[in-house]
């Protein structure tokens, strides 16, 4: 049984720029080594074609939702038909990995089978195909962090669990905002541990526009991201990182210890992880929201 199945819903390999990093993303999967099957779904453009090149696997057959957009449940669904694979990771097709992440992987699996990892990206502007060959990793990712940023904690662009967990997936649509968060929200609910691995793996993003949107805004002013949210319940699922309740280092894995701000945060999602009340959960979230639900709304009377 194959150790990982890493796998993305792939942009259509059109832009020229797009298709180099996510060229470059899918070249670093594959240096993992045999302990790691790829694979790309979708049928979008100019996949099919370089899935076959890049010797990843390929799942066409996705379903979409009304926009045309692939959804979540349907691509993790077809990853767990046509894979084996022990653990599963879900990566964005503009993502570099390296061989961190397995020990990651094997260090965490020494403590517990079921949980979720997640962790911070490092955004670096990467215009070329790179020259992917055993051991360049390591040469590569100390040059790059020293002119990358770390990305802000609230999105998530790997999701590393096993194979029997995430199998009742809402309908999201790839690519837009909210299902991310959810993912994290949900391992919480299921009382799966949460584990914030950016301190032991690094994972690279190669910095991109947004002109694949027709209207050029970022995903999380996309209707189907308002659309995201809805499916997963409303707002008080928008768990990051910060909710995370483990930490991975290079070699420890610990529970993360309550500060002020956490054991406040704990409080607020105290009924959604534990009581499993929507309505209180909501509640919660206006109470401990405020300012920024009242933010929000005087945006939107601006048509911000």
């Amino acid at each position: 049984m194959t150790r990982l199945a890493i796998f993305s819903a792939p942009k259509p390999f059109v832009d020229p720029h797009i298709t180099t990093i996510q060229r470059n993303a899918v070249n670093s999967w594959k240096a993992l080594g045999e302990r790691v099957e790829t694979w790309l779904v979708g049928d979008e453009e100019g996949v099919a074609a370089h899935a076959k090149e890049l010797g990843a696997g390929y799942l066409p057959l996705v379903e979409r939702n009304s926009y045309g957009t692939p959804r979540i449940d349907s691509i993790f669904d077809l990853v767990r038909q046509h894979s084996s694979a022990e653990y599963l990771c879900y990566v964005n097709a503009d993502i570099l990995l390296f061989p961190d992440l397995l020990a990651a992987l094997d260090n965490i699996t020494k403590v517990m089978p079921r949980f979720l990892a997640i962790g911070r990206r490092w955004d670096a502007s990467i215009r070329d195909a790179l020259e992917i060959k055993p051991g360049w990793g390591e040469e590569f990712v100390e040059h790059t962090l020293k002119t990358a940023r770390l990305h802000r904690a609230a999105g998530s662009d790997y999701f590393l669990f096993a194979r029997d967990q995430f199998t009742d997936t809402p309908p999201f649509a790839v690519g837009r905002s909210g299902w991310d968060n959810w993912m994290i929200y949900k391992a919480r609910v299921e009382h799966w541990p949460v584990i914030d691995a950016t301190d032991a793996v690094k994972v690279i993003h190669q910095n991109h526009d947004f002109s694949h949107f027709a209207d050029g805004k970022i995903h999380r002013y996309q209707p189907e991201s308002v659309e995201n949210l809805r499916l997963a319940g409303g707002r008080h699922t928008v768990f990051t990182i910060h909710d995370a309740n483990y930490q991975l280092t290079d070699r420890t894995l610990k529970p993360i210890r309550l500060n002020r701000w956490k054991l406040v945060r704990e409080i607020s999602i105290f009924p959604s992880v534990t009581l499993h009340c929507s309505w209180l959960a909501c509640v919660f979230y206006a109470i401990f929201n405020l300012k920024l639900i009242l933010k929000q709304r005087r945006n939107a009377k601006k048509g911000l």
